[in-house]
Parts: structure tokens; sequence; C-alpha cells
């Protein structure tokens, strides 16, 4: 195996939403480790997630080892660099906190809202807060929603928890975004990973989630990120 891959999903916490990705990651000669989250249970908080992952890697994972975040993974993958070896994290579509900043003050800090609705109103599409079909699966085939899981709840338990560390972990870091992501557009990330880690941003094709719209090609510039180690 080149290296090993812990994948860290986003709000709803489904595994599922890897399954495209793992096999093109397999085809690459990689393993893939895809982790259900207790999104529903309002008792798990960032450290319970924590340790989940923690729990899903095992006792010895073969490195090189990356960590990949969406989304809300955002917050938990950091924590799992502090625990465990890691060879690098990627941000693909992902909150970054900052120290004591909880999940839920994240979204005023940073003004994703406005940004959301000035990349709308860029794109010249039409523009509704609550048409979450349109920020995340715009681009999703249609044939794979309708093989998926029904989406899952998100407790806010794990928003409401201060971001514990009082500094970025020191691994190294990559942001990766999808160029079409309606819900944190590019832009939006691009000012986000400047003003909080100080990087650049890279892109790839798809929208929020890209690894159920885009997953050969976010494979393959996952994989890349190998030759960077």
């Amino acid at each position: 195996m080149r290296a090993t891959f812990v994948l860290v999903p986003g709000a709803g916490g489904q595994a599922w939403y890897w399954h495209r990705l793992v096999p093109e990651l397999e085809r690459r000669g990689c393993a893939a480790v895809p982790v259900e989250l207790p999104a529903a249970d309002d008792a798990a908080g960032l450290p319970r997630y924590t340790q989940v992952v923690l729990d899903a890697l095992g006792d010895t994972p073969t490195r090189p080892l990356v960590v990949v975040a969406q989304s809300m993974g955002g917050l938990t993958a950091p924590l799992v660099c502090t625990r465990v070896p890691v060879d690098l994290l990627v941000l693909l579509n992902a909150m970054v906190p900052r120290p004591g900043e909880s999940g839920g003050e994240w979204w005023a800090a940073t003004g994703q809202a406005e940004a959301r609705a000035q990349a709308a109103r860029d794109d010249g599409r039409p523009y509704d807060p609550d048409d979450l079909d349109a920020a995340f699966t715009h681009d999703v085939p249609a044939e794979v929603l309708a093989g998926g899981p029904a989406p899952a709840d998100q407790s806010g338990t794990p928003f409401a928890d201060p971001w514990p560390l009082d500094r970025w972990p020191d691994v190294p870091t990559r942001v990766l975004a999808g160029r079409d992501d309606r819900f944190f557009p590019v832009a939006f990330q691009r000012r986000v990973a400047a003003e909080r880690l100080g990087l650049p941003v890279d892109e790839v094709p798809g929208g929020h989630l890209v690894a159920l719209s885009r997953p050969a090609e976010l494979a393959g510039r996952l994989v890349a990120y190998l030759d960077e180690l």
C-alpha cells in the first residue's frame, strides 16, 4: 500500500459519503478508511468524534497516513493529528476553526452566509438560503443520490464545543476546494485559509460534495499530494 487515507465526513457523519472515493483510492494502491461518526448522538461532542476516528484507524495504519476532512470534519481532523502521527492533513471544503471558537460561532466569524449569497449573485443564480439541495447536491448524479441512505440528523453538540487546541497542529496541511462549491464558495475558502492558516487553496472540479460528484478527480489530486511528502 502506498498510503492510508482516513476519511472524516461532514455534518451527518455518514461513511457512505465516501463510497465512490474509496475504490478510486484503492485502484491507486492506497488504503481508505471511511469513518462513520455518531452524528445523531447528543452526548457526542468533539472528543467522542476524535476517538471514533482513532478507533476506525486501528493500531498500525500504513504510513504515510493522510487525514482528509470534509466540511464539518475540519473541526475534528486536527484533533486526530494531535493523537497519532499524521503525515498530511487535507481540508476538503472544510471548516477551519480558531482556538476557542466553537463551530456554532464559526459561521458568523467567517461571514459564510454573506459569502454564499454573494457567490450566487456573482454567478447569476437564484439564491434561497434554505435550499440545501441547490447548495449541496446540484452536481451529484441523480442515480448516486437515489442509491444512498436518507440524510442523517446532525446533533448540535459538536458545534457547541469550543475548539480545544491553542494552535494548529504541526502537520503539513493542504486546503482543497471544489471550484463549483456553492455552500463554501472558493473565494470564501481562499480568504479563510489565508487569514487563519496562511495557506493557498488548491482546486478540483466539483461542488461541496465532491467525493460524490467527482471521485476520480478527487482521488487523483489526493494521491498526487503523496509525491510532495
